[in-house]
């Protein structure tokens, strides 16, 4: 069977409780998506967004890797213009040390911030990143043991630490057929955000593999596709939740597909189920990521748990 994903981005109490909650709080469902038998638990980047708790994904999974010891854990994504690829590169490899084998370093083209958070973060622009992810990735296959540094350059004496026997999974996180194509060429994972982009992801996975490209990280491709899912106990209940969970701002001169294209992910479990593996069906996707929806705690666990493909299983 195709395995399912969790994504988290950690959402703040809707009671006005701290943003610190959320923090949290998503510890408990990567605790709950480990039990359910989700194949990845990945948490995100935005910055100076009130509903949302998660500005640092790797402090998250530093802390996951203590508390679960299965799921592999990853980031959905670091914000790569906002930092220095060495230093994401170290991070990550301090992460690999702590959970050998159960990284994932999910990689973003943008800011995850307005143009004034960005400038507040020091980010470069977006033009940056593909020299950015060629740094990232000789640091951590030099790191790792599997391919020197490139030679002559004025940063090969320059060493990421923790050295290591083994390096994060490398995806890029993409919201067109364009990023979808560099990931490909790239060889590495792709993962298509169809609930930023709220467009079919489809046309990015068939550019994703046509573009695809066999590297040292992968030889065959690997193809995500990130949604938004709320399932509860009844259609009624999962509308009843919606109603209270913060909505995501519209697109400027969006059209009125784009609130359809977000309300098709939420009713009955059985019904969200149905619907997911028709979206994997259809976009070709090797593996789903969830976002875990739902205004509250106990309302996001039971979420995951009515779609979880294992829980499927049990009542059938």
């Amino acid at each position: 069977m195709t395995p399912w994903s969790v994504l988290d981005l950690s959402p703040a109490p809707i009671d006005g409780g701290a943003q610190a909650q959320g923090v949290r709080e998503t510890i408990e469902v990567a605790k709950a998506a480990e039990r359910l038998g989700y194949k990845r638990f990945w948490v995100a980047e935005h910055h100076s967004i009130p509903h949302l708790s998660s500005a640092a994904p790797e402090i998250l999974i530093a802390a996951l890797t203590q508390v679960t010891s299965t799921i592999r854990l990853g980031s959905g994504g670091v914000m790569l213009p906002n930092y220095s690829p060495l230093k994401v590169a170290e991070v990550f490899m301090e992460l690999e040390a702590l959970a050998p084998g159960r990284i994932d370093l999910g990689l973003g083209r943008a800011l995850g911030a307005d143009g004034v958070t960005g400038r507040a973060l020091g980010a470069s622009g977006s033009q940056v990143f593909p020299q950015y992810f060629a740094l990232l990735s000789a640091w951590l296959l030099d790191s790792s043991g599997r391919e020197p540094f490139p030679s002559p350059h004025p940063f090969e004496r320059v060493k990421a630490s923790p050295a290591g026997p083994s390096h994060p999974d490398l995806f890029l996180l993409c919201s067109s057929a364009d990023s979808a194509r560099f990931a490909g060429l790239a060889g590495v994972g792709m993962v298509f955000a169809e609930f930023i982009a709220r467009a079919d992801g489809a046309p990015a996975v068939a550019a994703y593999r046509e573009a695809f490209q066999p590297s040292i990280y992968r030889a065959e491709p690997l193809a995500g596709i990130a949604t938004i899912a709320l399932a509860a106990d009844t259609a009624e209940e999962a509308e009843r939740l919606a109603a209270l969970s913060p909505r995501p701002p519209p697109r400027p001169g969006a059209p009125p597909e784009d609130e359809r294209f977000i309300r098709r992910f939420r009713g009955d479990g059985p019904t969200v189920r149905r619907w997911l593996e028709q979206k994997q069906a259809h976009t070709g996707a090797d593996e789903l990521f969830v976002m875990s929806a739902g205004p509250t705690l106990a309302s996001r666990i039971r979420s995951l748990e009515l779609i979880a493909p294992a829980f499927a299983r049990v009542l059938s």
